[in-house]
């Protein structure tokens, strides 16, 4: 392990700190492990196992120095989902192929794909998360009875209607002595983690002051074993396999996105640098191992990594102790979390799903007004109203389709001609109108990626503008960065209609549209001698080839003599000019 890169410059001394945060990143996790199995639709000791199982294959396999790995509050839709639809026994396999697919992104080294998802996407799903969490809590914050969960999330609104009269005051009062320890704990002692103050303070209230009048664990899921996790293998069958691909792809997507970014703001808090795909692999492996022990899917906790750091952290190590402390405590003190109402664990979760709702973000996106302001609005409301699934789909659908229009956008296609004003000569498009053409050459400036979004229009421009045949057809390349393989079809089509009577020359081609013609042969076809480096040399080439008994009196390749021609002699010129080509 100690060969491990992150473990470069560790010594004795730096013992004491990883053990330190690893207690206090312990610490903070048991309540939220807890309180994330729960909203899941799972019992709370499942929560305890991811805590244990993935916490220390994440800090031992993954990619970041600082990573705190655990169940997290993004999944829980997902998770929630998965049980109601198909149960907890089909969750752990769907978690295991979760890993699977996360242990072969980073083995075929996608990890930096992920950072190219549109960050109003993800701006989008995560509020809409946050909703989820939050009002999947108001029932417990509450104490309604008799609630029945749904997936939808208008009917968990209409069960929390329907079961208003049930509000139980005490559940109310608990809920809020552990919100307002949440809140303050942090400005008093900010080195004291304040959700597991608020549960406990909360806790021994209930218990010693109103026992059995609000919901607990215990009541409501039973008792906690204190007895480790038992190896379990889940029964696989194929039909399984397939109905699960997408659910699990999903929670693969989510848990890599998740993952990741934790690691980029672990970076950014200590100047570090992470593995991307590294981080894959060991987000993979820790979710494959942990269904086997009953554990749900996890993923890179920010909050938690952040914690981490805070309390100084120097390695891995802190990760591993973190997920051993949890085993300890789980081992000693589990039968004692049976007393913990629901109630206490609701403000836990409302705090996390403010916490994550990047709500900044959202309004900043939302301001303006722009094409980014629709996908995160379409986004956000797809993942509450409808499902996380659906919502990224149509949320990257819709980024793609808005990125091509912008792009497509960007590609300008302007006839142009030399300006004997400017002291070399240049090539601009102002130069060009109604009395000032030359009918024997066409110059067009291109500028933007000739794709396929862009493609049609570029030729749908060269053919439309030029009115009658040329000679001579010059494409100023130097502007086009990138091109496809519709664009090369595009490029084709204009060579083989001016190839029939007259030439097509090229100047300042770039490497990747040069490589590009010369896979597919169009290179060839144009030739090698009608591709220049400057636009100079190429307007030398469309001088030599200039058939000078058609000028019809113009000189020196009709760009300068046509300008000086008075209005009526140029609409004489431009008509014989027509009649003649």
């Amino acid at each position: 392990m100690f060969n491990d890169k992150r473990f470069h410059q560790y010594s004795l001394s730096s013992v004491p700190k990883d053990i330190l945060s690893g207690i206090i990143v312990g610490v903070i996790a048991i309540p939220l492990g807890m309180a994330f199995a729960i909203a899941s639709g799972v019992k709370p000791e499942y929560g305890i196992y991811t805590t244990i199982v993935a916490g220390i294959l994440i800090s031992l396999f993954g990619g970041s120095k600082y990573q705190i790995g655990g169940p997290t509050g993004a999944f829980i839709p997902i998770l929630f989902g998965i049980v109601m639809t198909y149960g907890y026994e089909n969750l752990l396999i769907a978690g295991f192929m979760a890993g699977v697919m996360l242990l072969l992104m980073g083995i075929f080294k996608l990890g930096s794909l992920i950072k190219y998802i549109p960050r109003p996407v993800t701006i989008g799903f995560t509020t809409g998360i946050a909703v989820v969490i939050f009002t999947g809590q108001i029932d417990s914050f509450l104490g309604l009875a008799g609630m029945k969960k749904h997936e939808e999330f208008i009917l968990n609104l209409r069960e929390i209607v329907v079961h208003l009269d049930s509000i139980n005051l005490l559940s109310i009062l608990t809920a809020a002595i552990c919100l307002l320890t949440i809140i303050f704990t942090p400005r008093m002692a900010p080195r004291v983690p304040g959700p597991l103050i608020g549960l406990v303070l909360s806790s021994i209230i209930a218990t010693v002051f109103y026992p059995s009048e609000v919901a607990t664990i215990g009541s409501a899921y039973g008792q906690i074993s204190s007895s480790l996790p038992q190896l379990h293998i889940p029964n696989v069958s194929f039909e399984m396999i397939i109905t699960l691909l997408q659910p699990a792809f999903v929670i693969a997507m989510l848990g890599g996105i998740e993952s990741l970014l934790s690691a980029v703001v672990a970076d950014g808090m200590t100047n570090s640098r992470h593995n991307s795909n590294k981080e894959l692999i060991g987000q993979g492996i820790a979710n494959m191992v942990t269904p086997l022990f009953g554990g749900i899917p996890a993923t890179g906790a920010i909050a938690r990594t952040a914690t981490n750091i805070k309390n100084g952290a120097v390695s891995p190590l802190s990760g591993i102790i973190h997920g051993v402390f949890v085993l300890l405590v789980l081992i000693f003190l589990a039968p004692y979390a049976s007393y913990i109402p629901l109630a206490s664990m609701a403000p836990i979760l409302m705090v996390v799903a403010w916490n994550m709702s990047e709500r900044k973000v959202f309004a900043h996106i939302l301001k303006t007004k722009s094409a980014d302001t629709l996908v995160l609005l379409v986004t956000f409301l797809l993942t509450v109203f409808v499902n996380l699934t659906t919502a990224v789909e149509v949320g990257l659908l819709m980024s793609l389709i808005l990125f091509v229009k912008r792009m497509s956008d960007t590609v300008i296609t302007a006839k142009a001609l030399p300006n004997f004003m400017h002291k070399y000569g240049k090539v601009e498009p102002h130069m060009v109108s109604d009395t000032h053409d030359c009918p024997q050459i066409s110059i067009f400036n291109i500028e933007g990626p000739l794709f396929f979004g862009a493609a049609q229009s570029f030729e749908k421009s060269i053919m439309s503008t030029i009115n009658y045949h040329p000679k001579i057809l010059l494409l100023r390349m130097s502007r086009v960065p990138f091109m496809d393989t519709t664009g090369e079809a595009n490029l084709a089509s204009i060579v083989s209609h001016f190839s029939k009577n007259g030439i097509v020359i090229i100047s300042g081609i770039n490497e990747q549209p040069k490589s590009v013609l010369l896979k597919t042969g169009l290179y060839d076809v144009i030739g090698h001698d009608h591709f220049y480096e400057h636009t100079g040399d190429a307007i030398q080439f469309a001088l030599d080839h200039l058939d000078k008994n058609k000028c019809l009196g113009c000189k020196h390749f009709a760009f300068r003599e046509c300008g000086n021609l008075s209005a009526t002699e140029a609409v004489e010129l431009k008509r014989k000019l027509s009649a003649t080509y």
